[in-house]
């Protein structure tokens, strides 16, 4: 008889909780008893008894001592309260402060044991108490390692930490070995239920780490085989589109371009045209710095595409970058007749009834646009090649939505927040990764420098300076209003400050709170050089090319974080003039001070991610917004990358192994692939 999933086990079934408490729980993701024993706690309360003697000051400790005095309790404020005593502790007499806890004194008897846990203040020689118990009562905290998790509503910390006893007490017994046993064995690791058990209730800081080791690698471990599994079976099935593309057409477009390809573009787009060519689809992430040339790239590929006798899509984050893009690949393809179309949510009425049945039959060989392209009024003729733009502004919905408008067509997803290749080969296991790792030619490095706000006189100086000669600046901000929370400069204040400042010059406004109309004015007055200096939010942060434009100023620039600084120094450099990013802020924090330095020492995008990496974590930097990287309950990106790519490398033997798709061995994990969608075949269970 098949042993009961865990996934299949309603809450109710735990004991303690009630129909209330079971809609609480799903609200954290938390449907079935399986969820419940897989969510974890993010940290410990360390209830293991200190000697005062290792103690630092401030620290929290748990320590055992005698009461030596009766409870004083004294009184202020409405309904609070303050309760001391004296406690023996070793060689010490302590004083124990309780705050609001009254209803303890008649517990407070001298001669009596007491374990406290608490702040520990030095001088005053005294424990500020957050917990206290008694010995006398039975057993308690006392010596473990308390789990804490993530809880809000009505489920407490108490109410969480029962229940996961109660389920662990009630099921604990049914969890199942998902592991093949060669890799359990292998790594020497302890079996499932141990390790989930011991991370709920570590008896000891090892204990607890094997077993997150072990859990960890699982999770990356059964991650990795869902994209590798994926990988295999999709370049199995040859139900892409082979396009028929000449090289001499190719080149013939390449050479008419208006700049000689580097090196990198010229290997990546030897790679695209491979998998154009291949029945295969195409898969493929397309990394590069800010300004490494990633767009014409693109543009090579939707020419290959349309050549072969199909339409190509190109989605981007944000309607002023579709309208750019728009622009750039007009110049590009008029000469070669390809008609390119815009599809964004400004775009209504007659005007958008035209384009889609432009584009459903066939006269529309290019469209670009935001969101408005995975609408479900619009309709391919032949859609041959999808190409996403700063990948990581849409959900990966997004981007299969807009797949599924042709007949399996290629996609080349693009991305300006570089990480390091071998970080992305793992983390993006489905894809082919191809990088663009040096800049155009004749590109000048960035000059960057780090200002204090006392040196805006001298800034606006600079900025003067540059403009008299014909040139445009930037000044980026990071709020559109005033607020009361943060105190930073804001564009609107700016705009009118800078007015004042500079009043022989037009000075430009731009947030995201304006119209796409008013938007692409300024930005069309910008590019028209009518307007020399752009007050703006981040909303230019992205893709926004003015080639005259040679100066970026970012306001308060310890308020950002270091890959978001770098796109935005990103937006000048692109024309054949020296360029500079001035950073003005007063940093208060270490890591804001570290990142105006990372700032001025290099321009280079993936060094810049590294430090990125390094200052914040991988819980900011690849946080769902930012790069659209895999979140995990256990596992670490960064700090766990080792052992990434271990998984990475044993989930690939395991699905290039024939038996994998045959053995009853391997039944349980073909299962898995089954529920996540990516098998459909015979279980031969």
């Amino acid at each position: 008889m098949e042993q009961m999933d865990l996934r299949q086990i309603s809450l109710r079934k735990v004991s303690g909780v009630s129909a209330p408490k079971e809609l609480e729980l799903h609200a954290f993701g938390i449907l079935s008893v399986a969820d419940l024993l897989e969510y974890y706690p993010y940290r410990y309360e360390d209830y293991r008894l200190r000697d005062l003697t290792e103690v630092k000051d401030g620290e929290k400790v748990t320590v055992e001592g005698k009461i030596a005095s009766p409870p004083v309790v004294s009184r202020f404020g409405r309904n609070k309260s303050r309760m001391t005593c004296k406690v023996m502790i070793g060689d010490f007499l302590v004083t124990a402060t309780w705050f609001n806890r009254h209803f303890l004194q008649e517990q407070i008897i001298a001669g009596r044991e007491i374990v406290l846990t608490g702040k520990w203040e030095q001088k005053r020689m005294q424990i500020t108490v957050a917990d206290s118990e008694f010995p006398d009562r039975g057993s308690g905290r006392k010596g473990t390692l308390q789990p804490v998790y993530t809880v809000h509503g009505k489920i407490t910390q108490t109410w969480m930490r029962k229940t996961m006893v109660q389920a662990l007490t009630q099921f604990g017994a049914m969890i199942e070995e998902v592991l093949p046993y060669a890799l359990v064995e292998q790594y020497h690791f302890m079996p499932r239920k141990q390790a989930i058990a011991l991370i709920h209730h570590p008896q000891n800081t090892e204990e607890g780490q094997q077993a997150r080791n072990r859990m960890v690698y699982e999770e990356l471990f059964m991650f990795q085989l869902k994209l590798q599994a994926f990988r295999t079976l999709t370049r199995e099935r040859m139900d892409g589109i082979a396009h028929q593309v000449e090289n001499r057409t190719v080149r013939e477009f390449v050479r008419s371009l208006p700049f000689e390809l580097t090196d990198a573009q010229k290997q990546v787009v030897t790679e695209i045209l491979s998998d154009l060519r291949s029945p295969s689809c195409m898969n493929r992430l397309l990394q590069g710095d800010v300004g490494s040339g990633k767009t014409v790239v693109a543009a090579i590929a939707l020419f290959a595409t349309v050549r072969a006798g199909y339409q190509g899509a190109l989605m981007v984050p944000t309607e002023i970058l579709a309208e750019q893009h728009l622009r750039s690949l007009q110049k590009l393809f008029e000469p070669h007749g390809i008609q390119v179309g815009l599809l964004t949510g400004s775009v209504t009425g007659r005007k958008r009834k035209d384009l889609l049945a432009s584009l459903q039959m066939g006269m529309i060989d290019i469209v670009v646009g935001t969101h408005a392209l995975i609408q479900e009024d619009v309709f391919f003729r032949q859609l041959g090649l999808v190409v996403t733009d700063e990948q990581h502004r849409f959900g990966v919905n997004q981007r299969s939505i807009l797949r599924r408008k042709g007949m399996n067509p290629d996609v080349l997803t693009m991305t300006a927040t570089p990480i390091p290749r071998t970080l992305a080969i793992s983390a993006f296991g489905d894809m082919d990764v191809s990088t663009i790792s040096e800049r155009p030619k004749g590109r000048k490095p960035i000059q960057t420098f780090w200002v204090k706000h006392s040196m805006l006189e001298r800034v606006l100086g600079f900025i003067r300076k540059e403009v008299d000669q014909g040139r445009q600046a930037y000044m980026i901000c990071p709020l559109i209003e005033e607020s009361e929370k943060i105190d930073v400069q804001n564009a609107i204040d700016l705009h009118v400050q800078i007015q004042q400042a500079l009043p022989h010059y037009r000075v430009g406004l731009l947030h995201g709170r304006m119209s796409a109309q008013e938007k692409e004015e300024v930005m069309q007055q910008f590019s028209r050089n009518e307007v020399q200096v752009l007050i703006s939010t981040t909303v230019i942060e992205v893709g926004v090319d003015v080639p005259n434009s040679t100066l970026m100023i970012i306001m308060d620039a310890d308020r950002f974080g270091l890959s978001q600084l770098h796109q935005l120094r990103g937006r000048v450099g692109r024309g054949e003039h020296q360029s500079y990013c001035i950073l003005i802020a007063d940093p208060k924090s270490e890591v804001g001070q570290q990142r105006m330095q990372v700032m001025t020492e290099t321009d280079d995008g993936f060094e810049v991610s590294r430090r990125d990496l390094e200052l914040r974590g991988p819980g900011d930097f690849f946080g769902t917004k930012q790069s659209g990287l895999p979140e995990f309950r256990l596992a670490d990106m960064v700090a766990d990358f080792a052992v990434l790519e271990q998984a990475r490398d044993d989930a690939g033997r395991l699905v290039n192994d024939a038996a994998f798709w045959t053995s009853a061995q391997y039944v349980g994990l073909r299962k898995f692939l089954q529920r996540e969608q990516i098998f459909q075949g015979d279980l031969l269970d």
